[in-house]
This record gives C-alpha cells, sequence and structure tokens, in this order.
C-alpha cells in the first residue's frame, strides 16, 4: 500500500500518462529516493533526482567506439539516449564499501559490523539491458546478505527502448529493446513526451494506481509496440550467430589475442563500465596510534596484475592473456558458472574504451580464423 496516498491500490493495465511529474510525486508518496539519469558536464550519468525536470530531456547521444558525445535532441524526450559511463551496478554493488571496524578497548578490542543501510529506493529510467543486468546480479550475488537487504527495498521503473546507439547489440546478446521481467512500471515514450504504462508487480500497481492517466487504447498500445519492434532492427552491433563458448573455448591461442594486446591498455575501464562484472577485493586498513582497523571491499578488475597474484607473481602475466581471461569468462566460462551470459549488450565497453576495443569485433575476428591448439603457456 503506498503511503500518503488516499485511494486505494487498483488494477490499472496499460495507461497514457500526459507526463512524469505525478509518477514522481507518488514514488515519493511511497517514500522512495528516486535515482536516475541526469546530465553532468558532458554526460549522463546516475544519481538522486528530485523530479522530472531532472531528466536529460532534449539530450541525445552519439556513441562509437571509443566514442560518447551528448547531441541536442527533442525536448519534448527525456529518453532519447543510450547507457552512459554508469549503470545500476553502482546502487547494487557500491564500487567501496566498508563491511566492519574495529577498536581498541581496554580488554581487547570491540568489532562494528556494517550493514547496508535500508533505503526506500525507485531505480527510474532502467532500459531493458540494465534490466538483464540487473537480474544476472541478482542471480550471483543475491544470496549475499547485504546485497539481499540493498536489493529488497528496490522498485523498478523501466523505459523501453525506442533509440538504440551506434555501439548497442543487446538483441544478439539474447535481449532486446522491450522489457520483459524484472520491472514493477514499464513506461514507453511517445514520440509527443507522453507515456504508455503498466505495472508488472503488485508494487508497481499500488504506485501506477495514484497517478493520473487515461486508459490506453488498442492503436496506442500497437504504435509502442511497433516503435520498440523497430528499435530491435536498427542496432549499431551483432555478435557472431555461433555458440561463443565453442569459439571461445576453441580459440585459446588465437593470434587475435596477440593482436589485441598491442591496443589493449589493461585500463579496466571495459570492467569498470560492465553493468554484471561484479569481482571485488578487499583492504585492512589502520590507523597511526593502531587503535583503529576498518575493513573495506571495493570493485576489483580482472585486468589488473593483482586481480590473479599468487605466491610467485600473477598467473596471467601477459595483456594477451588477461584479455582472453575476461571476453572468455563474460561470453564463455560465465554459462559455467552461472548459467547464463554475462553480457547484456549494452556497448558501454565499446564506447568507454579509450582506444576503441569493440568485443563484437573481436569476436567476428575470432570467428573468422580456423580453431587453434588448445595449449598456450601464457
Amino acid at each position: 500500500m503506498v503511503t500518503g496516498c488516499s485511494s486505494p491500490a487498483r488494477d490499472v493495465g496499460q495507461v497514457l500518462l500526459p507526463g512524469l511529474d505525478d509518477l514522481f510525486t507518488a514514488l515519493r508518496a511511497d517514500g522512495r529516493t528516486v535515482v536516475g539519469p541526469t546530465v553532468r558536464g558532458h554526460a549522463i550519468v546516475l544519481t538522486e533526482i528530485s523530479g522530472a525536470a531532472e531528466l536529460p530531456y532534449g539530450r541525445r547521444t552519439e556513441v562509437e567506439a571509443g566514442t560518447y558525445r551528448l547531441r541536442p535532441g527533442d525536448e519534448r524526450l527525456a529518453f532519447t539516449h543510450t547507457s552512459g559511463p554508469q549503470s545500476w551496478k553502482q546502487v547494487l554493488h557500491p564500487p567501496a564499501r566498508r563491511l566492519w571496524s574495529a577498536d581498541r578497548s581496554a580488554d581487547g578490542f570491540a568489532v562494528t559490523d556494517e550493514p547496508a543501510p535500508p533505503r526506500r529506493l525507485a531505480l527510474f529510467g532502467v532500459r531493458p539491458c540494465d534490466l538483464r543486468a540487473i537480474g544476472v546480479l541478482d542471480h550471483v550475488l543475491g544470496d549475499g546478505e547485504r546485497y539481499a537487504a540493498r536489493r529488497a527495498e528496490i522498485l523498478v521503473v523501466a523505459v523501453n527502448c525506442t533509440e538504440p546507439g551506434g555501439a548497442c547489440f543487446c538483441v544478439s546478446a539474447g535481449g532486446g529493446p522491450g522489457a520483459e521481467a524484472g520491472y514493477d512500471i514499464v513506461l514507453t515514450e511517445r514520440p509527443d513526451g507522453t507515456y504508455l504504462a503498466s505495472s508488472g508487480t503488485a508494487e508497481g500497481a499500488a504506485v501506477l494506481a495514484h497517478v493520473p492517466a487515461t486508459p490506453a487504447s488498442a492503436t496506442d498500445i500497437a504504435s509502442a509496440t511497433q516503435a520498440v519492434e523497430a528499435a530491435a532492427a536498427r542496432m549499431g552491433r551483432t555478435l557472431p550467430e555461433v555458440d561463443l563458448r565453442t569459439l571461445l573455448a576453441g580459440h585459446r591461442a588465437d593470434p587475435q589475442w596477440d593482436d589485441v594486446a598491442e591496443r589493449c591498455l589493461t585500463c579496466g575501464n571495459c570492467t569498470m563500465v560492465c553493468p554484471t562484472c561484479f569481482c571485488t577485493s578487499v583492504t585492512d586498513t589502520t590507523d597511526l596510534t593502531g587503535d583503529h582497523a576498518e575493513r573495506w571491499e571495493s570493485w576489483e578488475s580482472c585486468f589488473d596484475l593483482d586481480f590473479s597474484h599468487l605466491h610467485g607473481g600473477p598467473v596471467r602475466d601477459t595483456r594477451a592473456g588477461r584479455y582472453r581471461h575476461w571476453l572468455t569468462h563474460k561470453f564463455g566460462t560465465w554459462h559455467d558458472q552461472f548459467g547464463e551470459s554475462g553480457c547484456v549488450g549494452c556497448g558501454r565497453c565499446i564506447a568507454w574504451c579509450p582506444v576503441g576495443i569493440d568485443v563484437t569485433a573481436e569476436l567476428h575476428a575470432l570467428n573468422a580464423h580456423p580453431p587453434t591448439p588448445t595449449e598456450d603457456p601464457r
């Protein structure tokens, strides 16, 4: 039940919203802080926003390998942009968090746990690719106490994609521009700046029932469906139409890995912007007196030499080996661990690679080569 609203929740079906202000009001009445896209500097970022006016109306994005630019667009539209440098991973799986702290006392030391603070959030404007990424994180991290506590208080407002970008390839990654599951409310932005809306859960229906709206006609629904279907045919990239697990397993010693290593900086940008990469490291710190200590968890990248460091040195000490490990895990062995791919086709790793390495191009290049022996000394 939505607090602060006088009328009971009802099943609203698919409805038309004249704008988004009333939806923000209903979310706030439900006690939620809204996190959504807005313009900061020269990029669209995800942060807390207080109202619809802070959404990136009139902004489009030009995205290619190693390229991200904001461009002017239709002032009536808020979602004509593609994925920015951040994903919802930063909310669900923060880049740095304190796990516990300890203070010396007269009879030893006292440890204070740092539980995830409960926050009722609404993630606003989640694209279908990012919706799939949230599902991947739920699968990988969902049995963790801290992750589960954060996730339990989150309501997801998804937005169907009608404007794919030059680096997008969600369709060939097994998804598409239409949200299928995992949302509480889903919106489709219409050319006139109105929105087709429907709920996916009881919580979403409870919020949407308190938003002034008119029933959507069959024509309204059909036109929105056609816009999303048209977006599926305008993806900027594709993956090879082969079993990528078999492809990668059969090309461990392919010379393409050396080719990409000549370009790769091993900076780890691709893992930081990826909405599903989840690896972390743990660091213990203490103050100069030795009376206070803390344990922190922070994002880690498999491109870092220390990531695979064991006694005697790193296991993967070449750039080719580290890139191969990342790509093979993302598209191949992730299936063995989690029963699905680790890529949702958002294209962030392509756009935010400083030298413009394109994962789809690398996979197509491997597919063009004959299989190589599996033995590789690196």
